[in-house]
């Protein structure tokens, strides 16, 4: 008798805080036995830290997956094909498998780049949104996103800032940690230090909320999941 093939889920969790996870998500994330977490070097899998706060997942099986924090498209592809391997392995004995992701499952996500490979080993895959990172820091910041007919534009820290700061509307930079100095050294040469805000770790434990970019220091450490906002205006 053939065996039902498995569907691979990516899951989004959320910035941090498990209230925000989803009725669906939660629904999705009870109904698939396999979890495939990333893991980082130090064995840490915040995706599954912030699910465990919201429900029991000690009937799971867990499976972790590494991926290199390297530059090195190689590398980082080599890591994809290995995680998706080890996915698509539960998924040929018809285990549904669900892989929780920060925020949401659609914006600089790692599942999106083992969706691709899975779907091309012939394997259903389905996506379940989650509450963006960004959203959650605008709410904390208690601050609006989008004006009447004014764009919003998301780029990480690491894009050419000089460029995207000049574009109409306001702006979200991604993942800045890394970057500080050079982020408020391009915002305050444009003078937009005043108009601009940033949550570090929302929902999360040691979570720091700025209202302004003014002051602050570009050597502190800021840690990897820094969002900022830059509204528009002069000045």
């Amino acid at each position: 008798m053939e065996v039902k093939q498995g569907i691979f889920y990516g899951v989004g969790v959320g910035p941090g805080d498990p209230e925000l996870l989803t009725v669906k998500a939660i629904n999705v994330l009870g109904a698939c036995p396999v979890l495939a977490c990333p893991q980082t070097k130090s064995g840490e899998m915040l995706a599954l830290d912030i699910v465990r706060g919201a429900m029991d997942v000690s009937g799971k099986e867990i499976l972790p997956l590494r991926f290199a924090m390297s530059r090195d498209k190689a590398v980082q592809q080599a890591a994809h094909r290995e995680a998706a391997e080890a996915v698509c392995r539960f998924l040929a004995v018809g285990k549904d498998v669900a892989m929780p992701n920060l925020g949401d499952v659609s914006i600089y996500s790692t599942y999106c780049y083992l969706m691709e490979l899975v779907k091309a080993r012939g394997f259903e895959t389905r996506m379940v949104p989650g509450v963006p990172s960004f959203c959650a820091v605008a709410a904390r910041l208690g601050i609006s996103l989008t004006e009447m007919n004014a764009p919003l534009h998301i780029v990480p820290g690491s894009w050419d800032l000089p460029q995207a700061l000049e574009w109409p509307g306001n702006k979200i930079l991604m993942k800045s940690g890394s970057q500080m100095p050079q982020v408020l050294e391009a915002i305050g040469r444009q003078g937009g230090l005043g108009r601009s805000a940033m949550v570090q770790n929302c929902g999360l434990p040691g979570e720091r909320a700025y209202p302004t970019l003014e002051g602050v220091d570009p050597q502190a450490p800021a840690g990897y999941f820094a969002t900022v906002i830059v509204k528009e205006g002069e000045g």
